[in-house]
């Protein structure tokens, strides 16, 4: 304002996108560490004011203010459970897609960009050239879901099955049985989380965070075997592949009977 600045010149400025800066100014989104970097640069006459008061920021901002993306990017460790469907990180493109377009009211504009963000984000965290070490614990009931087609549902539980492979992520599969944590799904970064609910989510540090790795390890106790989640794994993959050709074939028949 004291410089006369538009929005589009200070994001000329700064290579931030207009409209992400304005969200910022309006407080729909919480500021970064590359947005601090930026307006420092910005500002020099300011001397590094914007990183210290994004530091600060860090310590008092309310939950759902603090950017978790930029946590779980330079986290080492990770445990993420979601109820229900295919966590977010381990989502296959097609499956991320097919479940984005039930969203009401979303335009395929939307989706395709939430989509994108979703497929850089598992590139920014889990194949960064430093991952974490990461836990993940996939609902028994997600595996059962469709999602899209069987043919994509057979995808998934391959990717599953892929990531599971790699050194440094451990996977084991819920099964449908009581557990205490049904009403949210949760990412625990070092020692922040992330809480999402039907509305959004929040993030949170400090003592608030501190009962979320009990809850992790009391769902890990209820799970299958590394092993035995793999082996489920693979026979889903028939089940799905199996559902698809049983599929395909009633479309031919049903063809066939309308000529």
């Amino acid at each position: 304002m004291a410089r006369g600045w538009s929005v589009r010149e200070m994001s000329a400025r700064t290579g931030l996108a207009a409209g992400y800066l304005s969200q910022i100014e309006n407080g729909r989104r919480p500021p970064t560490q590359k947005v601090a970097d930026a307006c420092d640069q910005a500002f020099p006459e300011r001397r590094g004011w914007f990183n210290e008061y994004f530091e600060e920021l860090r310590t008092w901002a309310p939950p759902g203010f603090k950017d978790f993306s930029e946590l779980e990017e330079h986290a080492a460790t990770l445990r993420d459970w979601y109820p229900g469907i295919v966590t977010g990180m381990l989502q296959t493109e097609n499956y991320a897609r097919a479940l984005l377009k039930t969203s009401p009211g979303v335009t395929p504009e939307v989706a395709e960009n939430r989509l994108r963000s979703r497929m850089d984000r598992q590139r920014r965290v889990l194949f960064r050239e430093d991952p974490p070490a990461a836990w993940f614990i996939v609902d028994e009931v997600a595996i059962y879901r469709r999602v899209g087609s069987p043919e994509i549902m057979a995808e998934q539980a391959r990717h599953l099955i892929e990531v599971a492979s790699l050194p440094n992520i451990t996977l084991q599969v819920m099964p449908a049985v009581e557990h205490p944590a049904n009403a949210s799904g949760f990412v625990i970064a070092d020692d922040s989380a992330w809480c999402e609910n039907v509305k959004g989510g929040y993030v949170y540090e400090g003592e608030a965070v501190m009962p979320l790795p009990v809850l992790f390890d009391t769902l890990r106790g209820e799970c299958l075997k590394v092993s035995e989640s793999a082996a489920l794994l693979e026979r889903m993959i028939g089940t799905w592949n199996r559902l698809g050709a049983r599929a395909r074939t009633a479309m031919r028949t049903a063809d066939s009977v309308s000529k």
